[in-house]
């Protein structure tokens, strides 16, 4: 018996020592499952967030009202990161190794995701983000260093840097300069879109060394003067509100917004109350009228439905990243249900089959959990898209051109369609 321990512990040990090891699943066949959400409650993506962890908690009290997952309620544990890769290396640490979820939703910024999914991969849980759009995963996950267990439904900015350019070209912009958040997005967005808006002819005034601003300053001047200085048609802000909005301000200060150099931005600052958190001018007019910008259009199959039950619940508009996240917690949800196991093994295996054809088109999630019980197969058609997932768990998608009128309201005018080649189509 002596032996018996000492070999049991000797095996723990290295067990503990080797990173890659895992001695179990974090949930075993017959579970209920349990998901987590790792959101931004707080910090510079705080306004995304919350209606994104509502919508988290929506998908699950849906879910649960018509039977749950292999005949057992859903769990959700959530998690903040306070948009800190940090906090989120931490976050995520907590879920998997204390609350011992399977999957998770999560996260939004592509730097806590980054940072976050060596400990999901390690211990073998699905990780689906809804917001994380940086280059980088698709080429890493292209290593094999994810295994499977990584999956966005937001897609990646080499196809928002396409409309960017798209959009640019579609003003006149021939002279753009960057200013950009100094972490993955910011980077990845950068890195592709400098291409793809000098091969439509465009120029970057700042190519050799675009201007890029620490997420943990709080004031801009020298950035914003660099970035201004020459007078190019459009200045591309690459940012998150919080730290966007005191970049707008201190450009108003310094007189740059004289109407000479037009705004473009991202998905990062569509906020439906950015106008009133970068203010208005000395005239009472909003500071960013007339800004244009980009995002990931929300235009699934299931769009409306999900429309309806979120202002059913909330008595509100849904936010930008809402539907991406229904899809990312609903993929986990039905991949548990068609492996018949609460595993993340399990729920990676069948996120293709659940997401892809073949199978029966399917939009809503209790009718596509009704279909998996009864043995059939599904193709999940979503509220962001038809989350078909490539190889590298990345979607295509188009983007929505916005921009802020006169009244400090938020419209959106066209549809830019990237298919992942350079064509783009332009629809009204």
């Amino acid at each position: 018996m002596k032996q018996q321990r000492l070999l049991s512990g000797w095996v723990v040990g290295l067990c503990l020592v080797l990173t890659g090891c895992q001695l179990s699943s974090p949930s075993a066949n017959g579970e209920d499952l349990k998901i987590g959400t790792l959101l931004p409650i707080t910090g510079d993506l705080s306004q995304y967030g919350t209606p994104m962890q509502e919508t988290a908690d929506l998908l699950v009290k849906t879910v649960n009202a018509c039977e749950g997952v292999l005949g057992k309620p859903v769990t959700l544990v959530s998690a903040d990161t306070q948009t800190d890769p940090a906090q989120g290396t931490q976050a995520m640490t907590k879920l998997v190794e204390a609350d011992k979820v399977v999957g998770v939703v999560g996260a939004a910024s592509s730097a806590s995701s980054s940072a976050a999914l060596p400990i999901a991969v390690r211990n073998q849980v699905v990780q689906i983000s809804p917001a994380s759009t940086s280059p980088v995963f698709t080429e890493r996950s292209q290593t094999g260093e994810f295994k499977g267990f990584w999956a966005r439904t937001a897609p990646p900015d080499t196809f928002q840097s396409q409309a960017l350019a798209q959009l640019a070209k579609q003003k006149g912009f021939k002279t753009v300069a960057i200013l950009a958040i100094n972490n993955d997005y910011g980077n990845g967005l950068v890195s592709a879109f400098i291409p793809a808006f000098k091969a439509l002819g465009g120029s970057i005034t700042n190519e050799a060394s675009p201007t890029f601003y620490d997420p943990n300053t709080s004031t801009f001047d020298s950035e914003v003067n660099q970035v201004f200085k020459g007078q190019p048609d459009a200045v591309l802000l690459v940012a998150y509100p919080e730290t966007g909005s005191l970049i707008l301000k201190s450009a108003q200060e310094l007189g740059l917004l004289d109407g000479k150099t037009a705004l473009m931005t991202t998905d990062g600052m569509k906020e439906a109350n950015i106008a009133e958190l970068v203010g208005k001018d000395a005239q009472g007019n909003y500071i960013v009228d007339g800004m244009l910008g980009t995002a990931p259009s929300a235009g699934g199959p299931a769009l409306e439905a999900f429309q309806k039950r979120y202002q059913a619940a909330f008595k509100r508009e849904p936010s930008v990243f809402d539907p991406n996240t229904w899809d990312a917690a609903a993929l986990i949800v039905l991949a548990a249900e068609a492996a018949k196991e609460t595993t993340g093994p399990g729920i990676r295996d069948q996120l293709q089959a659940v997401a892809n054809a073949p199978g029966e088109e399917v939009t809503d999630v209790c009718e596509a959990l009704a279909l998996l019980r009864d043995g059939k197969t599904i193709n999940y058609q979503g509220a962001s898209g038809t989350v078909d997932l490539n190889p590298q768990g990345d979607v295509t998608g188009s983007y929505d051109i916005w921009t802020i009128d006169q009244q400090g309201q938020l419209t959106v005018s066209d549809t830019i369609a990237i298919t992942g080649s350079d064509a783009a189509q332009t629809t009204e």
